[in-house]
């Protein structure tokens, strides 16, 4: 039978102000803003969707963009570090890119002799990578500021620290399609597909604290699922995890639940896609509302905080 789950979809996160939010994900890091939209069970604020061009899965970062949100903190049983992918020649010019910016960043340092990764944070604190490898076969998506064979790929995995990594892998690898791919010290590669965009590494971390929400932190990942249909043979699967009812999201259908360690993982649609209310050319130009809240345009409109994207202030 074929996998139920390929790989991840999107990484929504938690931040405070959105023009900030805004200027590093499109503007420094050079992704496309792919839906400007609200957050669908709270419309009064900003739910903001980056990727390559038409916002595949494996490349969507998403934020919930709550003004004045109180920062969270990192620890175990939440997903830490998000990791992005990128060429192996273009470590010196991200060097440089995100120094100009002020942006401070690790040396880079290898993993699973594969990969060579820098670290640093957004605006909010929020945890991140570059991994640059030789695997990723992925286009990149250029702005026009950034050279297309320096752009940044999509994701390259994700970490998760859990305080015993028995159960969770057995959800990933029994119910999830995932396998175990490699392992270096603490850290434990699951991956549906080997390849860039769908590690998940969990780090045994018994002696760390336990994570908070707040800004700065990761909310959900969500891992794709082919259509409807085999999102319910998914659900099924994992209904010892107490799943919610599919939930509708305009853009993909989903199903949450939580994962053994406490992080809250997804199940969403690959279609319908970004593409469904606007071109391809005109994706994230324009705020757009789900049916429910349309008739509320002008009160949301004026509650959320003009951004725009203006590249050439990069």
């Amino acid at each position: 039978m074929p996998p139920l789950i390929n790989g991840i979809h999107h990484v929504t996160a938690l931040a405070d102000n959105p023009q900030k939010n805004l200027d590093f994900y499109a503007g420094v890091l050079g992704l496309r803003l792919v839906k400007k939209t609200v957050n669908f069970d709270a419309p009064e604020v900003y739910h903001l969707y980056y990727g390559n061009e038409t916002g595949t899965p494996g490349t969507i970062m998403t934020f919930f963009l709550y003004q004045g949100i109180q920062p969270g903190r990192n620890g175990k049983g939440m997903l830490n570090v998000t990791s992005f992918s990128a060429p192996v020649s273009s470590i010196e010019f991200w060097e440089k890119r995100l120094g100009h910016f002020g942006v401070e960043i690790s040396s880079p340092k290898e993993r699973f002799q594969s990969e060579a990764v820098i670290s640093f944070q957004d605006p909010d604190g929020l945890r991140l990578e570059l991994a640059f490898n030789e695997k990723d076969e992925r286009p990149g998506y250029s702005n026009g500021l950034i050279p297309l064979e320096h752009s940044i790929q999509g994701f390259y995995g994700v970490e998760i620290w859990e305080d015993g990594t028995e159960r969770t892998a057995e959800l990933l690898t029994r119910q999830m399609d995932h396998r175990l791919i490699s392992q270096e010290e603490n850290r434990f590669r699951f991956a549906a597909n080997d390849s860039p965009g769908n590690y998940i590494d969990i780090i045994h971390t018994p002696d760390s604290l336990r994570g908070l929400g707040g800004g700065g932190t990761v909310h959900h990942i969500a891992f794709a699922t082919p259509d409807e249909r085999t999102q319910l043979d998914a659900r099924t699967r994992i209904s010892d995890y107490n799943p919610t009812p599919v939930i509708d999201r305009q853009y993909f259908k989903s199903v949450y639940f939580r994962e053994p360690g406490g992080v809250l993982f997804e199940i969403a649609t690959v279609p319908p896609g970004f593409g469904i209310d606007e071109s391809t050319k005109e994706l994230g130009s324009a705020l757009k509302l789900p049916p429910q809240y349309e008739r509320y345009r002008d009160q949301i409109e004026q509650v959320l905080p003009p951004v725009s994207l203006k590249l050439e202030q990069y």
